[in-house]
Formats: structure tokens, sequence, C-alpha cells
């Protein structure tokens, strides 16, 4: 079938192409696309299909290719597959079983007051500015704040681990890497350099008391039955930063774009604070912060009737299956009250991302905040999106504010 090419990140410049979404999940599914100079992909678009890829880990795996789209050399392919969201059970299941209670018991612990604490300094700092660029100026500060705190990450080091994570998951875009290989296995660079850093972090705190954060959990915790060493730490920490750096901004700027291209649901929120949570759960449906993971066929087997061969690569498109009209009814429209709302945006199944909890919670408080604190938001400007096939992010969002 003629179709948009689905690779070619400009394909994304102008927003997710939902239209042929829509008609290649109606018409065919599990879409064959092609990669110059390399074998092409499935491209799996329905929500029915992403859940059965998800809960099917030993039959379509991460460690065989990695989760990026593009066949990575052997040295790069090896520290992507140290890394948790490319780990294949049971291997997954030990490393993530001690970390998963300790997220959510830090979160429901004690952060909110922390957060809430961090967007009042942001919204401070912006003092009487009326015009600022959002994504820069507003939302980038605060997941890089909350995961250096978490972590026990030195201040002077985050915002340069931000710089990293945002190069690790945008490395497309040439504006936001203009000196680096524009394909996605080119961010593994800026995942090196970030490793390295993790590695000597790792070193450092081994020689000092404890701290009382996650990262003594991560030096104190066996492992699939073994301490972490510095390179395992250094491959951990580059997963859990940037997945807590750059794709919770593309879900507060997106999501701020949302509402105020829907400005009725925004003075919704505004007039019943408690419709935030389920709101954050519209904007990751609507505006999915990553467009696709991969995996790997390790056996011969099928995709609603469709054959896949052994060794064939296949992506799980989220931004599709979000908006799967026998699953989400009026599909394409933006609805802070939509409920069920079985979203893919966090995956499900084996790969169910991690730091759930904060994502949410550093999403609710953000919104709580910004609507309580600013009467007037509105565009100031034309939006820009990150050219990338993977990252549906947002590069500016420039707005006006007023009290």
């Amino acid at each position: 079938m003629a179709a948009i090419d689905l690779y070619d990140p400009d394909t994304y410049l102008d927003g997710a192409p939902h239209e042929e979404f829509t008609r290649l999940r109606q018409a065919d599914p599990v879409h064959w696309q092609d990669i110059p100079g390399q074998p092409g992909y499935w491209a799996v678009l329905k929500h029915a299909d992403v859940v059965h890829v998800s809960r099917n880990p030993n039959v379509f795996c991460c460690e065989a290719g990695g989760v990026v789209l593009e066949d990575l050399d052997p040295e790069r392919l090896s520290r992507m597959r140290d890394m948790l969201l490319s780990m294949d059970p049971p291997r997954h299941i030990s490393y993530r079983k001690p970390l998963a209670p300790e997220f959510a018991q830090r979160v429901i612990a004690g952060m909110e007051t922390q957060i809430r604490e961090i967007t009042a300094d942001i919204f401070d700092a912006i003092g009487d500015n009326t015009d600022v660029e959002f994504v820069h100026d507003m939302v980038g500060p605060l997941p890089t704040q909350v995961i250096g705190q978490l972590f026990g990450l030195p201040e002077k080091d985050w915002e340069w681990i931000h710089r990293l994570s945002q190069m690790n998951t945008s490395g497309q875009d040439p504006d936001l890497n203009p000196d680096g290989d524009l394909s996605e296995a080119g961010s593994a660079d800026s995942s090196m350099q970030m490793a390295m850093y993790g590695m000597a972090f790792a070193e450092s705190r081994r020689s000092v008391a404890p701290q009382g954060d996650l990262m003594d959990v991560i030096l104190g915790q066996e492992f699939n039955g073994r301490l972490l060493t510095d390179g395992d730490i250094g491959s951990l920490l580059v997963q859990m930063i940037t997945a807590g750096n750059d794709t919770t901004v593309t879900m507060m700027a997106g999501g701020l774009w949302a509402l105020i291209e829907h400005p009725l649901q925004m003075q919704m929120l505004r007039d019943d604070p408690s419709l935030v949570p389920g709101a954050i759960e519209e904007i990751l449906r609507w505006f999915s912060p990553l467009h696709y993971f991969r995996r790997t066929a390790s056996e011969d087997t099928e995709i609603s009737g469709t054959k896949i061969s052994k060794g064939d690569k296949v992506a799980m498109y989220y931004t599709s299956a979000n908006r799967d009209e026998t699953v989400f009814a009026d599909s394409q429209a933006f609805d802070i009250t939509r409920s069920p709302n079985p979203q893919l945006s966090f995956g499900i199944g084996e790969h169910f991302c991690l730091g759930v909890h904060l994502a949410r919670l550093e999403g609710r408080i953000f919104f709580e905040e910004l609507l309580r604190r600013f009467g007037t938001i509105e565009l100031n400007g034309l939006p820009e999106r990150v050219r990338s096939n993977l990252n549906n992010g947002v590069r500016r969002l420039p707005v006006h504010l007023s009290h």
C-alpha cells in the first residue's frame, strides 16, 4: 500500500500522522516499513496488537536488537542490553524487583511537598515576565531537579545531565544535535557520556556515608543475586535519568499545548482541580511522549494474521494505539473526562514504566500549580516540534502568562 514514510523523522515535524495511522489501522494494521540501507520493520498500529507484543516478551524480545529501529553496532548494542528497558526476562525481573517498591514508596512517602516547592521556585523565577518559552523556562527544570534530588546527583551537574537526556531521545533534530549523527543510533554517544558519568558518580558515592536517597538502594541491594558494578549502575542511570527527564517534559509541554487548544477543558480544570489526574491520562493518550519501541521476533509467529519471521523487527506504535477507534470512543477528540482510558504511553506488561508514580505526581502538581498561579495562558508564537521518529517532543512553546 502507498503510505506515508513512518521511519522518516520529517514525517513528524508537523505532528504525528494520525490520518495515515487511522487508514493503516483499518487496512494494514501490521504495516511493513522500509529503512534506507538496512532491514525494515513491521509497524504494529492497533491497541490490541501492541498489548499482545508487550505481553509476550519471550516471543518479541528486547535484547536481540535493542529498542530503537536502527541496527546498532555490537558495542552500542551491548551497552543497550545492560539498560533495564532492553532486558528480557528473567534478568529484567531480577533487576526491576528491588527498584519498583522503592520508587513507589519514596513517591508516596514524601515527594509531593518537595515537587510542589520545586515547582513554586521555578514559577517564582519567572518573576514579572509575561512572555516565556515554556519548554526551556518552565518545564525543563522540574524533572531535572526532581531526578537530581531523588538520586542525590550534584546540583552543578543537573543542567548538563538534562542536555544529555534530551540528546538521548532527540538526536535526530539538527538544532538540538548540530554536530552529531542524526539517526537515533547516534544518540548512543550521549548515552555513553551519561553512563560514564554514572560510573564515576557511583564510585564517588561508595566512599561516603549513606545519603538516604535512591542511590543508596542501588548501591546496597542485590540484583540478580549480586551487587551492581559501577558499569551496571552507569547503564541503569542512563535509562532512569532519560525517562525521568525528557519524556516528562514532553508530557507537560504537550499537555499545555493541548489545553490551550481546548480552552473549555482548561477552564474545567481551573474550576475543578480534582479533574487533573484524569487530564494527565488523556494528555498521555493524546500526546504520547514516545512514538514507538522496538522488539525483535525470537521465532516465527503471527500478529493479527500477518506472518512475522524470526529476526524481524517489530515496532509498537503507541501514538497510533492510543488513538485506536476500536478502544477509544471519539478517539481523535481530546477529552479530559475520558473514562476508562487504557492509554499505553507507560507501556504494559513486563516493561510497564518504573517511574509511573513519579511521572503522574509531577504532572498533577505542575498543572495544579500552573493553573492556580496564572489566570491567562495563551500561545504567543508558533510551537515547534522535535524532529524525531522516536520522541514526540516539543522543542519550543512560546506562551503569554498573566496572574
